[in-house]
Parts: structure tokens; sequence; C-alpha cells
């Protein structure tokens, strides 16, 4: 039985995601109020209760796709030839990493250069120095180290955990066969025919099953805090030729960013609960965020310095987290994998489904 805290994992992870969220939720209301270096008035002429209409539709539109997105990979399962057993699962999840490092290049980090590079900042430091980039490789340089020492520990504390275990029962049944009067010569083995040999085939994916848990759980961390910028952005826009576009964009761009975040919980096999809540968490982010946007659209400041700052300093941050997701533990672990690279059809059908992904997301970028 496979048991090395990952329940513990998840909890952590949920309290950052959680102190994240609240932190958003605390600071936002007193940054964007102050006052803005440009001007933008056309916004505030627009009629608000036209513009009101069009974010509640957002909210349950955005909702209803990134409910569906993130439920399709666990919907395929059911589907013999969608199981990930079959060769057609390295296309579908080479389709989502393409998804997922599509949002990061081409929606969230020039999105941040614009924000740290706006005219609306002090030339020094802002303009002087690209903090988009540095930000974006720190947050990826984190992500590896988060990466490394949580799937260490983990690791550390199970085969520790097994290892005692197996002692403890060894010294047990030696005193039970010297009891018994039979002489009974034990080494590892011999002895592994009751908890080495049944354990290590039950554990032999067990390294390859804690990284993926790591994975989904840092994946979800960098979106939810992207989808919360993204949704008070379009929550506090007071323009409905500006929302109605990005409500349709926005949906599909959760859809498919679901599908990527649904297919890596699936892979990691948590239990219902856990995938419940993963699922939820993704789900109603977004709508959360366009709620505090409009709660807060009579003081929103969008190119006031603090709110191009912190915008721009987060959406930095969730950028390089994805990337780093994207190339290290999606793509890189599929397309080095014996069984991809040993069969030119499945190799080439993962190329072609890595840049379709990339190509439905970027062509969003048009709208959003």
């Amino acid at each position: 039985m496979i048991n090395f805290h990952a329940s513990s994992s998840l909890s952590f992870l949920n309290k950052i995601t959680f102190l994240l969220l609240l932190l958003l939720l605390l600071v936002f209301p007193a940054i964007v109020s102050g006052e803005c270096t440009c001007d933008f008035s056309k916004e505030q002429k627009e009629e608000k209760a036209h513009a009101l209409n069009y974010k509640l539709a957002s909210i349950a539109s955005i909702l209803l796709s990134g409910a569906f997105g993130v439920s399709i990979p666990f919907l395929a399962s059911k589907i013999p030839s969608l199981r990930p057993e079959n060769d057609i699962f390295f296309m579908i999840k080479a389709f989502t990493a393409g998804v997922i490092l599509a949002t990061g290049f081409i929606h969230i980090l020039p999105e941040a250069f614009d924000h740290l590079k706006s005219p609306c900042l002090n030339q020094n430091p802002w303009r002087n120095f690209p903090f988009s980039g540095f930000v974006a490789m720190m947050s990826a340089i984190g992500t590896l180290m988060v990466d490394s020492f949580a799937t260490g520990y983990y690791n550390r504390i199970h085969f520790n955990k097994n290892k005692q275990v197996n002692v403890g029962e060894e010294g047990d049944e030696e005193n039970h066969d010297q009891h018994s009067g039979h002489l009974h010569v034990h080494t590892h083995a011999t002895h592994g025919h009751a908890h080495g040999s049944s354990s290590l085939t039950q554990d032999l994916g067990l390294p390859e099953l804690i990284r993926r848990r790591i994975t989904s759980q840092v994946l979800e961390l960098g979106i939810l805090v992207h989808s919360v910028i993204i949704g008070i952005s379009l929550g506090a826009s007071q323009s409905p030729e500006t929302i109605k576009p990005l409500l349709v964009a926005l949906s599909f761009h959760q859809f498919f960013e679901g599908m990527g975040l649904g297919g890596c919980i699936y892979e990691a096999k948590y239990k219902s609960r856990a995938t419940a809540i993963m699922a939820i968490f993704f789900s109603v982010t977004t709508p959360l965020g366009i709620g505090i946007g409009i709660g807060i659209s009579s003081v929103y400041r969008e190119n006031s310095q603090t709110s191009l700052i912190v915008e721009g300093m987060f959406n930095s941050a969730s950028a390089g987290i994805l990337i780093y997701m994207a190339l290290v533990d999606l793509l890189a672990a599929d397309f080095m994998n014996p069984r991809l690279q040993n069969n030119l059809k499945i190799q080439l059908g993962a190329n072609i489904s890595l840049l379709l992904g990339a190509a439905c997301m970027s062509v969003l970028a048009k709208w959003a």
C-alpha cells in the first residue's frame, strides 16, 4: 500500500494557495486606489450597468468552461483507447503541455513585461532593468528547488519507514524460529519474499508518483495566482467592448488550461476527495477574481504604479512556474521516455500534438 504522507503535502500546498489568495484579497483593494499616473478617462465613461451584465455572464461561462476542461482527462479515462497505458495518452499529455507552455510564454510573460515596463512607472528602477525576466527566472529556479527538496523529503520518509518495518519484522521472525527449534538464516535476498519483493513491486513507480503529485500541486499554485489576477482585471473593467472579447477568450483559456491541469491531477492518482478539492479550486478561482474586481471597480486604477508593479510581479512568478513545469516535469519526462523514442509513430504524434496545443493557446492571445 503506497503511503508517503502525500495528503500532508497536498494540505501544505493548499494552505500556501489559500494564503496567497487571502493576500490578494487584502492587498488589492488598498493598492489599486492609488493615484493613476496615466490618463484613461474613456473607460470611466462606459455604462456600468451594461458592463456588469457581461461580467456576470463571464463568471458563469468561465466557471463552466474551467470545470469541464479539468474534468475531461477523468472522463477520457473511462474510454479504453484513451487510458494512460495506451499510446494515444502520450498525444493528450503533449497537447496539454503545449497549452501550459504557451500560457506561460504567450499570455502571462508578455503581460508581465507590459506592466513592469509601463511608461506609468518611474524610469529608475523599473524601466532600467528587466524585472519580469528576472522574477520569472527566480520563480523557475525556486520551483526547481521545491520540486527537488519535496521529492527527496518524501522519498526519505517512505523508504526509512519501510526499512524500520522490515528490520522489526525480521527480528520477530528470528525469535519465532529460535523458540521453535528451527535454524533459519535470514538475508535481504531471502527475507524479501514477505516485504521486500511484494513491497518493491507495489512501490516500483513510487518516486515517479511522488514527483507527479508535487508537480500537480505546484502547477496548480502557479495557475491559481495568474487566474486571480486576470479575474480581477476583467471584473474591474468598465468597458463592455473590452469585456466581450475577454469573455469568450478567457472561457477557452480556462478550458484548455483545465485540460492541462486535469491531466496532471489524473496522473498523480489522488483519492477522490483530493482530486475534487484541486478541481474545484481551479474552477472557482477566476470567477472569484472577477467577483473581487466587481467589488473594487469603483476604486480600481489599472495604470496606478502599485497596481502595475503587483500584477507584473505576480504574473512574472506565475510564468516562471508554468514554463518550468511544462518543459521539465511534463515534456522532458515524456519525450525522453524509451517507449516514445523507440516508436516513430508515437514520437511524431506527440510532437504534432505539442505544436497543436501551443498553437491553440497562442491564437487566443489575439483577444486575451
